[in-house]
């Protein structure tokens, strides 16, 4: 296949972004009074402005020229059909199939697969109402009322992420905790604020091999047995794994394993039983409405044209912003609390996906790729990073997420944060003249506007399924496989090799500055005199 920075499009938009950089979103406007009409598009509960961005009528055109360049459509299409589209790793990517109604159908090589899909959340919902009317007890015969999730990675961002922005529709009878970092700190801080009679672990680990997960894991475990014996581990634990033999031996029985398959990654299993502490938080009911958000976003992605598709559009203008516009992060910012790790689920979503410099067929990648992913909250990032997104050298382009009504009770301070977020909208594409240069500010800074009627499961789901769709267009233009990760796996397999290297007495045998630092290690550890 023809590398996409050698066709006739990609030439065409190099050409044309030449005459971009004369042109400001300023002047944009002003040459257009229908502009904010014309770039904004409707959605379920919400709006898209994609105005603000340093784009017209031909830069879409040419971008929709260059994606009919690539096998998108096609890629797009085996993706929902099932196809081994993770051609690295030989696995299908159907992580859509996970909000497909129950009434419908879909066969994977000659199996149902929607039918398994709903019998696994049917057995999620069970032991969800169990824990949440207080029939599920432990083993002194107390009902659970905190939840401590383990895992890592997808296993941990996704449920926590989400939990996090709906614990509004969360059970007030529940505390929740979630443990990643296999820092013993993490899990020591959370023991010591649970009760043992009280509390339930959820290990989610695919594999059921991962070490961080099967470290916090163990150390739980150790806490659990302490207390009530070797037999109480079956009462206190439940596994989302697709390895039963593994999670047999920590002690955790079949019942208690919610499986779920290889084709879900791990970064876009949320709407499998790797959610299942957030089902158990938000409820059936609630945790379905994600699933309907995420499902409608499936099909306005596969069925929408380009012009109105969201998650294409919002790829195709990344791909601008990073390959003719040369910008190389995009910050998120969420004008909403309750989304504060968003930015860190999109970090992995985005970043895992397209952080690659070989296409699909292995050949070395000679233009940029994937963004640096960053964020905070607005208003806190206002007082930290802003002053950079303003006045800085480079330029960052930026989306503002945002909701139209609050679900806090000091509902009144509703009016002061999205008159925030849409004057830093503002402030970036037309910034200020003044005769003091230090309070001169440049604009044309792109942005982009999601505004949402408020933040419930179903609106959430929406958004998530957005930017999975937003990081395959990209991935798909770049003809890179978004769905394996290989380059998570390098340093972990040196932590196996320099571990024993700390734990015993010889000397390392490494590099000059990693045989150092080991050797400080040991030496403030006693490990070596």
């Amino acid at each position: 296949m023809t590398s996409i920075d050698q066709t006739k499009s990609w030439k065409a938009l190099q050409a044309h972004s030449k005459k971009a950089s004369e042109i400001s979103i300023d002047q944009l406007f002003q040459k257009n009074a229908e502009r904010s009409h014309e770039l904004t598009i409707n959605i379920s509960n919400g709006i898209i402005d994609l105005s603000k961005n340093l784009v017209t009528k031909e830069t879409i055109q040419l971008l929709k020229e260059l994606i009919s360049e690539t096998n998108f459509a096609g890629r797009r299409q085996a993706m929902f059909d099932g196809l081994r589209i993770n051609t690295t790793e030989d696995r299908a990517v159907l992580h859509s199939a996970l909000r497909t109604p129950k009434t419908e159908t879909l066969t994977f090589e000659g199996t149902e697969i929607i039918s398994e899909i709903h019998s696994v959340l049917q057995r999620m919902s069970n032991v969800s109402e169990e824990i949440r009317t207080g029939s599920f007890k432990g083993s002194g015969g107390k009902a659970i009322n905190t939840i401590v999730n383990i895992g890592i990675g997808g296993s941990d961002l996704g449920p926590a992420m989400a939990q996090k922005a709906l614990q509004h529709y969360s059970s007030k009878e529940l505390t929740n905790y979630f443990v990643s970092n296999v820092d013993p700190t993490a899990i020591a801080e959370i023991l010591e604020v649970c009760d043992p009679e009280t509390t339930l672990f959820i290990v989610a680990s695919k594999t059921f091999t991962t070490i961080e997960t099967l470290s916090n894991a163990n150390a739980a475990k150790n806490w659990i047995v302490q207390h009530h014996g070797e037999g109480s581990v079956k009462d206190h634990f439940l596994a989302v794994s697709t390895n039963q033999s593994k999670v047999n031996e920590f002690g955790i029985a079949s019942e208690r394993t919610f499986g779920f398959w290889d084709w879900v990654g791990g970064r876009y299993s949320l709407g499998s039983a790797i959610g299942l502490s957030l089902m158990i938080a938000i409820g059936q009911t609630n945790f379905d409405q994600m699933l309907a958000g995420m499902r409608k976003i499936d099909l306005h992605f596969l069925n929408e044209p380009i012009e109105t598709n969201i998650p294409v559009l919002l790829g195709l203008i990344s791909i601008w912003n990073t390959n003719f516009l040369g910008t190389s992060s995009h910050a998120i910012l969420p004008y909403s609390q309750n989304l504060s790790l968003f930015p860190a689920y999109l970090q992995q979503l985005d970043m895992e996906s397209n952080g690659k410099n070989r296409t699909i067929d292995g050949e070395l990648i000679e233009h940029q790729t994937g963004p640096v992913i960053w964020g905070e909250p607005g208003t806190n990032g206002q007082h930290a990073f802003f002053q950079l997104l303003h006045q800085g050298t480079q330029i960052i382009p930026t989306d503002f997420i945002g909701f139209c009504k609050s679900q806090s009770p000091v509902a009144n301070q509703q009016n002061l944060l999205i008159s925030n977020m849409l004057a830093q909208t503002r402030a970036l594409a037309f910034g200020r003249t003044h005769q003091n240069p230090h309070r001169t500010f440049p604009g044309n800074r792109p942005s982009t506007t999601i505004l949402f009627d408020e933040l419930t499961p179903f609106n959430l789901g929406q958004l998530i399924a957005i930017y999975e769709h937003k990081v395959f267009t990209m991935g798909c233009i770049w003809n890179i496989n978004s769905f394996d990760q290989y380059g998570v796996e390098l340093g972990k397999e040196m932590a196996t090799q320099i571990l024993p290297s700390l734990e015993s007495e010889d000397d390392p045998e490494y590099d000059q500055s990693t045989n150092s630092l080991i050797q400080y290690y040991k030496t403030k550890n006693n490990l070596k005199p």
